[in-house]
């Protein structure tokens, strides 16, 4: 299992399983997020089988599932009310971890500076520099607000 973090609250990694939520609590996380759809996964790699466990080893545990055709403004602000609402440090994972960054991102537009949403990204293997017009527009708009 590779964790690649992204800020000091919020880390991504490709789908885990059962076998790694010990070590998710081992290295300090106190909630879990998953942002990837059952039907993308074996039953064992299932959001129950993985909510189970990471509530067995003592960490809450949220699901904001989507996929690219799925993915807008509601999942957006569903994952920044998630890391309001939970306890940190948050591990979110789905496919690759390039879901959950790019749902963080989306989330972080207004709040932080692009450059340093990008930065975080690029340091943590996740490439999206090509949503930079994107993340501009909504930290432009969160702004007027």
């Amino acid at each position: 299992m590779q964790i690649n973090t992204l800020s000091d609250n919020y880390s991504v990694s490709p789908q885990i399983d059962i076998s790694d939520v010990p070590s998710i609590a081992e290295a300090g996380f106190k909630s879990v997020i998953c942002n990837r759809p059952d039907q993308e996964n074996p039953e064992p790699h299932q959001m129950e089988a993985i909510k189970a466990a990471v509530q067995a080893a003592r960490m809450e545990f949220a699901a904001n599932v989507f996929d690219p055709l799925s993915f807008g403004p509601d999942k957006i602000e569903r994952q920044a009310e998630l890391l309001a609402q939970l306890p940190g440090p948050v591990l979110a994972y789905c496919a690759s971890g390039n879901r959950c960054s790019i749902v963080w991102a989306f989330a972080q537009a207004g709040r932080i500076a692009t450059d340093n949403i990008l930065d975080a990204t690029s340091r943590a293997g996740y490439q999206l520099a090509h949503l930079r017009p994107q993340l501009e527009m909504l930290a432009l708009n969160r702004a007027e607000d």
